[in-house]
């Protein structure tokens, strides 16, 4: 184990060497050495705080060799992260490397991530903004509950009959709840045809693959566990009620060409051929969570551009699933809709972290506003308590992307094939993708 590391239960400091680099090669091996001490100082957060690492397929020389401590050693491993972050914020002042200077910068706000989460886990909680900001890189919009009001009469004016609109709406819904005896024909179906339209477009890893398994009571309705060597597990969780649109969501945002898809093109790109050390771990909690999940939501859109998704769910999932398809354009007019809404949940967690609503009141905005049936929105309660300010890479992490993305030509399909695969391959943090010309 690296000294470094090894002394982390020892000194309540640590000292790092801040000499002045000579040339960009001495740039390039301290940036590695820096990237070693950063994995092991994430693997070694992740021996206390379980939810800290998602996935990590680097070497198990880095791994912790040390029995945990008893108490959580938040001040040393700050020491740590500072001091790494400081000699990092030299090499990016001092370089004339592009490349390194990038590379320095991305590992900075990872550290900044650390850093808050070491926080939270010892028991400090912050402003939601300003969690998200050093977690995710990023700020969400505040909205009022007057402008969900204004969505929900816009989707009072499409839904037919009369009652309270969540019932309504629930009600639409129901004809395209997938039984449970269909839900893996189903699944299998969508997640077959994103990878086909994928691998249209991309040379995946040769041996690239996943497992599919269900789980149940989870605060999530899915999750992709990146194993290495190009493999992942993509769970579903279903104990929820499972919408018809949700197989191709959850096909796209977990595989195809989401999660597995990105984690697969990291790994190849800057893991393997570049022997970037960093990109091994991948830190839940961190800025690269932004563009993951941003990524894996836009990624819908590009492998069912348009009205496809709708399409290819009345001619193959519904017909699958035994369902009646004459409500089918109406339902997906209703999702439109449904998917601007999405915000609330922030407005949510926002409102639970300053302590200014109750479960009773969160409850209402996750049915009413965000049109979750009462046990999705008791999961998503769930998921909200537990995964604080994470709940913005969703949607406003898709709308940086979708952003970045259109503002570059991709508005037709090859270029935003070329552009999405750009953005999976590199490192890239929400303030890029705002800045990015």
């Amino acid at each position: 184990m690296h000294t470094k590391i090894k002394l982390l239960f020892l000194f309540a400091t640590l000292s790092f060497s801040c000499s002045k680099q000579s040339s960009q090669t001495t740039e390039a091996e301290k940036l590695h050495e820096i990237s070693l001490d950063y994995v092991r100082l994430g693997l070694v957060i992740g021996q206390y705080d379980k939810d800290f690492v998602d996935a990590y397929y680097g070497p198990d020389s880095l791994k912790p060799v040390l029995t945990p401590s008893a108490t959580f050693p938040k001040d040393s491993l700050l020491k740590v992260s500072q001091n790494l972050t400081k000699e990092l914020g030299n090499i990016a002042t001092s370089t004339e490397n592009d490349t390194i200077r990038d590379r320095s910068n991305w590992l900075q706000a990872q550290l900044r991530a650390f850093e808050r989460r070491i926080k939270i886990h010892s028991g400090e909680s912050g402003a939601f903004d300003v969690e998200s900001k050093e977690l995710f890189d990023a700020v969400a919009p505040v909205y009022p509950e007057k402008h969900f009001q204004s969505l929900m009469a816009r989707l009072d004016s499409i839904l037919p009959g009369k009652g309270p609109l969540p019932d309504r709406y629930q009600k639409l819904a129901s004809q395209f709840l997938i039984p449970k005896n269909k839900i893996d024909t189903v699944f299998r179906t969508a997640i077959t045809e994103a990878r086909k339209r994928t691998l249209a477009h991309y040379r995946l890893p040769a041996g690239e693959d996943f497992r599919l398994e269900y789980v149940t009571d989870k605060p999530w309705s899915g999750y992709n566990w990146y194993q290495g060597n190009y493999k992942s597990v993509i769970q579903i969780n279903i104990s929820q009620p499972i919408f018809i649109e949700r197989a191709i969501d959850l096909a796209c945002h977990e595989g195809y060409p989401g999660h597995h898809v990105y984690n697969a093109l990291l790994e190849k790109n800057l893991y393997r051929d570049k022997n970037q050390t960093e990109i091994s771990l991948y830190p839940l909690f961190s800025p690269q969570s932004l563009i993951a999940e941003g990524s894996a939501n836009y990624g819908i859109a590009v492998a069912f551009p348009g009205n496809e998704q709708l399409e290819f769910c009345k001619k193959t999932l519904m017909p699958l699933a035994a369902m009646d398809t004459s409500n089918a354009g109406l339902y997906f007019r209703a999702l439109a809709i449904r998917s601007e809404l999405n915000y609330a949940r922030n407005e949510v967690a926002r409102e639970i972290q300053r302590k200014n609503m109750g479960d009773k009141e969160a409850l209402r905005w996750l049915t009413d506003y965000c049109l979750l049936t009462e046990k999705g929105a008791t999961d998503y309660l769930r998921f909200i308590k537990k995964y604080r300010s994470y709940v913005i890479n969703y949607n406003y992490g898709q709308a940086l992307v979708k952003k970045y993305i259109e503002s570059r030509g991709g508005n037709s399909s090859e270029v935003r094939w070329r552009l999405f695969e750009e953005l999976l391959s590199k490192q890239y943090k929400a303030s890029d993708l705002l800045e990015k010309k």
